[in-house]
């Protein structure tokens, strides 16, 4: 049986390490999620802003369309950015790195993550997050609608 001491040690020792553990891992994941999510932030910001800029310089028709289809139009350069985005980081990720390496002792390879990994899971749901808000207003107006609305409404729709 454990003295009153011998308690106090072990749960001390207890302490100590999940003070480790959460210092270790989920404040650095902490740092690293936010990171990417303000640097999404401005990733997005920027390449809005350049996508205006190119096409009202190359394409003329682009300043003809009304302010929901330009808001689109720079949305779908978003989105082929964010495409381009994580097919490079899940191509470094998946060849280049040892993240994905045979080694059993690492545990399944469904459960292992990196920093790399999750930085760019937190900038690729940040890209998704401004890029639905970004064209949630003009929903409605949007080509895409009538392919999710049911078949009925969709005709009504195109017949107007």
């Amino acid at each position: 049986m454990l003295s009153s001491e011998g308690i106090y040690t072990l749960i001390k020792s207890y302490q100590s390490q999940a003070d480790l553990l959460l210092k270790n891992y989920v404040s650095a994941e902490s740092f690293v999620i936010d990171t990417s999510i303000i640097i999404g932030i401005f990733a997005c910001k920027t390449v809005y802003d350049l996508s205006r800029l190119i096409s009202a310089g190359y394409f003329k028709s682009y300043l003809n369309l009304t302010k929901s289809q330009q808001i689109e139009w720079s949305n779908r350069a978003i989105s082929t950015f964010h495409a381009v985005y994580i097919a490079t980081v899940s191509l470094y990720l998946l060849f280049w790195s040892d993240l994905y390496s045979d080694d059993l002792l690492r545990g399944p390879i469904t459960l292992r993550s990196s920093t790399l990994s999750v930085f760019a899971l937190g900038v690729s749901n940040t890209f998704s997050l401004v890029s639905l808000s970004s064209v949630f207003p003009f929903f409605p107006s949007f080509s895409f609608s009538p392919c999710l609305l049911p078949p009925q409404k969709a005709e009504k729709r195109r017949r107007k």
